[in-house]
């Protein structure tokens, strides 16, 4: 077994760090993938270290290679001037960055923080927008190399995570064979989207700081970019409104607007978002089976997030039965 402390030092070697200097290691929670630990210098600084499963442990297909995307991430972020962690260096095995300050979004907000986070939150996500790429698709090369359009990128992911849900027997709200049809219905839509741009795709409050430091409460980083892909921007607002519909965030769509973001919501942008939304939904439904959630949990999951997978189906339906 891997002695944690001498795995960090060995970390701070490799990032040109003294390894003398580490103070303090924690585990961090949150991390439902990686092993995440905190390690602090006796200078007071901050990083943070991540380390992938074992190549044997069960996950899905796009999973393979996380790492490489979060450090892609990172690098991206830092040149749109968005508020994230900076890497510091990533080897065989590991990923190291900064720590930011505060802590995950939760409701202890007045209504006048959370509008001005809210827009705050829109312009940073505007900006990374900017960002764009060499292909589409994850960068991590998890599902093959970058494509040079959307469509073939997008239906190859949700082609994989659909083999994923057969292959671990996940229990849908739909069978199989509807999902990837009514899907297929849609997919005409992606041909609107000719750049691709870089998409964070798990921007849920979990993984957005709220930092109190420095007085009024501001976003102190986004965080955990391990799921991003170079897409669709339209996709980032699956997560920014999880469960729920980007399109009654006016203090979210006001900031990304003023800084430049598009945020129309035509009828292939409807389409767009929805599939979006399948995609994201059938992730979270699998997922429990690799990995291994108890039934209660599972329970829950199936509560909360099946009906928003069939909402977004009938609405693919929908609206594509109504441009058809």
């Amino acid at each position: 077994m891997v002695d944690s402390w001498e795995r960090a030092r060995h970390v701070l070697r490799e990032a040109g760090l003294d390894p003398g200097r580490l103070a303090r290691l924690a585990p961090m929670a949150g991390g439902t993938y990686n092993t995440v630990e905190e390690l602090r210098l006796t200078d007071g600084s901050r990083y943070v270290l991540k380390i992938p499963p074992d190549a044997a442990v069960p996950g899905l297909r796009h999973e393979r290679g996380l790492l490489v995307s979060e450090a892609e991430f990172y690098r991206s972020a830092a040149r749109a001037g968005v508020t994230a962690p900076r890497l510091v260096a990533r080897g065989d095995g590991f990923l190291l960055m900064t720590a930011c300050p505060g802590e995950p979004w939760d409701a202890a907000l007045t209504d006048a923080e959370h509008t001005a986070l809210r827009t705050e939150l829109g312009r940073q996500v505007a900006r990374l927008h900017r960002e764009t790429g060499p292909g589409f698709g994850y960068p991590s090369g998890a599902l093959g190399p970058l494509a040079p359009d959307w469509r073939t990128a997008f239906t190859a992911m949700f082609d994989a995570v659909l083999d994923d849900a057969r292959r671990y027997g996940a229990e849908l709200p739909r069978p199989l064979d509807v999902v990837a049809r009514t899907a297929a219905s849609a997919y005409g839509a992606l041909d609107e989207v000719t750049v691709p741009c870089l998409v964070h795709f798990d921007l849920w409050r979990g993984n957005i700081l709220v930092d109190r430091s420095a007085g009024p409460a501001r976003v102190g980083g986004l965080i955990d970019g391990e799921r991003m892909f170079w897409g669709d921007p339209v996709a980032d607002f699956v997560s920014l409104a999880l469960l729920g519909d980007i399109r009654r965030d006016e203090a979210f769509l006001d900031g990304y607007r003023e800084a430049g973001g598009r945020a129309g919501f035509d009828v292939p942008a409807r389409l767009r978002l929805a599939l979006y939304r399948a995609y994201l939904y059938l992730i979270m439904l699998t997922e429990t089976v690799p990995r291994a959630a108890g039934e209660e949990q599972r329970r829950r999951v199936r509560q909360a997030v099946a009906p928003e997978l069939v909402a977004a189906l009938d609405e693919i339906r929908a609206t594509a039965g109504a441009v058809g």
